[in-house]
């Protein structure tokens, strides 16, 4: 595999948020999503705000919401929210027919209720993300604790490999108090099948496969901004 130039890297998640901040118009509720690429989108809206966009807006994390907060964007509850009119989030995987795999930030549940909730779900990637089928990054699942060897076998029954995330050592734990098993189920022929047999499962809390759910991918290659949906 080719080394990837972080520098570049991050001129194509840049150019990729600026692209889709330019579909936020004064008045939306922007569903604001976790990571990296994100952050470049955060920022700008910050910048936008501070020139007089009048935005409201819903965060998918902790992490998220401080940073936004700290930029003069207002968030509201996500909770009391029946719908968003624009959200911005990125991804680990995607395809053209706009399948994802989301959740290496640990945000994927309450992502994937803000892109529920969307009118426009809009994902930014840089050029790395896109691939022809969903499976090398691993699947993040959300589990409730007390269901975790429960959802662990299950996903086993389903033929993936579970591992449970840990960073610096330590459990993961989500925003939500919950845990993360990392599922390989290798490449995935049947993204939609895979996602509701998973969603069969007591305890499972939320998945990372994005199916059905995304309006358009803005993926930016070198000097290109390339549109999917």
């Amino acid at each position: 595999m080719a080394t990837i130039d972080k520098t570049q890297q991050d001129a194509e998640k840049l150019a990729a948020a600026l692209a889709a901040v330019k579909f936020v118009k004064d008045g939306d509720v922007v569903g604001l999503g976790t990571g990296s690429t994100t952050t470049f989108a955060i920022k700008e809206l910050g910048k936008r705000v501070k020139e007089g966009l009048k935005i409201k807006a819903a965060a998918s994390s902790i992490r998220t919401e401080e940073l936004a907060k700290s930029l003069g964007i207002e968030i509201l509850d996500l909770g009391f929210l029946s719908k968003i009119d624009i959200s911005i989030d990125g991804a680990d995987e995607f395809t053209e027919s706009l399948d994802l795999i989301k959740g290496g930030g640990g945000a994927l549940f309450r992502e994937k209720i803000i892109a529920s909730l969307s009118k426009n779900a809009i994902i930014i990637t840089d050029a790395s993300k896109k691939v022809k089928k969903l499976g090398a990054f691993t699947v993040p699942v959300e589990v409730i604790p007390l269901a975790y060897q429960y959802v662990f076998d299950q996903i086993n029954e389903l033929g993936g490999k579970g591992v449970l995330r840990s960073v610096d050592n330590k459990t993961f734990i989500t925003d939500n108090g919950n845990l993360i098993i990392d599922a390989d189920f290798g490449l995935i022929d049947d993204p939609e099948k895979l996602s509701t047999d998973l969603n069969q499962i007591n305890g499972l809390l939320a998945h990372g496969l994005f199916i059905n759910i995304t309006s358009k991918v803005i993926m930016s290659e070198e000097t290109d901004i390339i549109i999917f949906e």
